[in-house]
């Protein structure tokens, strides 16, 4: 009867949040949660519930696995607003439910914050888990990427199959003791993977079994790669999934000789590609129904979209704060075009989840990169923009290259009087709608 009386609570103050027009994700969650932490154990689940969760990448991966579970004929439930941690989780499982809790789906599909796997699912384990990687993400929150990985597994007791990410050695020393079933997916070496190695933003060095250095053959970046021990058996091996002929500008790859399509030239999407295939090819998606829903009826990219500054593209890059490799992609991203660039930079907030406001992570960021001389102009924006700005100072880029924009009303008036290169925004995801609301406002006139 409690079970009940929560569910009602949930839908109804589901509901006042949309009557007066507020989100609504999160905040009926809290409530409900609150009355009893152990209500998402009673809930009847259907026959697949899938997590994914890691560091980065999680939320392009879960938009891809909707949409082909979704292509295939299954009514699948997803939490599409990105709220992955418990109170977000229960808000969507609760309004999904009837009032005797049976859940009204095929599919449960949850994006899960790494920490708080153990809460979303008690008694009632999850039938697949789809691991990215596991990096340095959040320090002030999680500490170092072993504590990360010991509180997903803690949340499993091996009846979940695992799809995991096997270039990333941090998730393959699963493979040494996880009792459960393991899938894995990889990508082969790119044109743009290389043999440097950049020991500052290596969060993997040793294998996890003898505690011998890890050998490479290849880096995509960070410690994602091609490995080996030297002195045991720990290897990166043969994927199960393994894409290979990755042609980003061409936005397309092969799985396991499958052609299927990209929907961003960004090696992240290329990972959420090869994770989406594994895991519903796992579930018996044939490859023509994975490859309809990738090659015949895409989806735009959850990130990526690109606006217009008086007919020049502006590219809204959403890199994670407090997460290096997120950046460092972005940048390598932003290097790799053609042309003169301008970067916009910046923050008013470190985390959504908390207010430490350490920015110790500025200093993991390989900022070096932007003294590449394709770079015209960066221009530094929000409550911390003097922080990067002297993170940017070690990082020896010229002063005449930075502007430092005070009013944010001012961002889109100094991009046209002062700048002439194509446009990128490398910010979080909440300074990614303030700068898009900016530049819409701008096209009417407002500017």
């Amino acid at each position: 009867m409690f079970r009940a009386v929560q569910i009602l609570v949930n839908k109804f103050l589901t509901f006042l949040c949309k009557l007066f027009k507020k989100n609504g994700t999160q905040f009926p969650g809290s409530i409900s949660y609150n009355m009893n932490q152990k209500v998402l154990e009673k809930i009847k689940y259907p026959k697949y519930v899938i997590g994914v969760t890691g560091s980065s990448g999680k939320g392009t991966t879960t938009q891809l696995i909707y949409h082909i579970l979704t292509d295939a004929g299954f009514h699948v439930v997803y939490n599409a607003s990105g709220n992955n941690g418990i109170r977000g989780v229960t808000t969507l499982i609760l309004n999904h439910c009837t009032i005797f809790g049976r859940f009204k789906g095929d599919v449960l599909l949850l994006e899960l914050d790494e920490k708080h796997l153990h809460l979303a699912f008690g008694k009632n384990k999850m039938t697949h888990l789809v691991l990215t990687n596991i990096t340095r993400d959040q320090p002030a929150r999680n500490g170092s990427p072993d504590l990360i990985y010991d509180a997903i597994f803690q949340a499993l007791d091996g009846s979940t199959t695992l799809i995991l990410n096997a270039d990333d050695p941090g998730l393959m020393k699963a493979t040494l003791n996880y009792p459960g079933k393991i899938i894995t997916y990889g990508i082969n070496k790119t044109k743009d993977s290389t043999s440097k190695k950049e020991e500052f933003s290596l969060d993997h060095i040793y294998c996890p079994n003898c505690h011998k250095k890890l050998i490479y053959s290849y880096y995509h970046y960070g410690s994602i790669g091609s490995y080996y021990c030297p002195n045991c058996d720990f290897k990166r091996g043969t994927p199960d999934y393994v894409g290979s002929a990755v042609h980003l500008k061409e936005r397309y790859l092969l799985v396991n000789e499958t052609r299927i399509s990209l929907n961003q030239d960004f090696l992240f999407t290329a990972y959420a590609s090869v994770a989406a295939f594994a895991l519903c090819h796992t579930l018996g998606i044939s490859e023509q129904k994975i490859q309809y829903a990738l090659n015949i009826d895409p989806i735009d990219s959850k990130r990526g979209h690109t606006l217009s500054i008086d007919d020049r593209p502006v590219m809204m890059l959403e890199s994670k704060n407090e997460n290096a490799l997120s950046y460092y992609q972005s940048l390598k991203y932003i290097i790799n075009q053609d042309g003169k660039k301008v970067v916009v930079l910046g923050f008013d907030n470190v985390s959504r989840r908390y207010k430490y406001n350490d920015l110790s992570w500025l200093w993991d960021v390989e900022f070096e990169l932007l003294k590449d001389e394709s770079i015209e102009k960066i221009l530094l924006i929000g409550r911390f923009k003097w922080d990067v700005y002297v993170r940017l100072k070690y990082a020896s880029i010229p002063k005449n290259k930075i502007l430092l924009v005070d009013d944010l009303h001012n961002l889109i008036p100094i991009i046209k009087r002062k700048t002439h290169g194509n446009i990128y925004t490398m910010v979080c995801f909440d300074m990614t709608s303030v700068i898009r609301q900016l530049i819409r406002s701008c096209e009417n006139g407002n500017d």
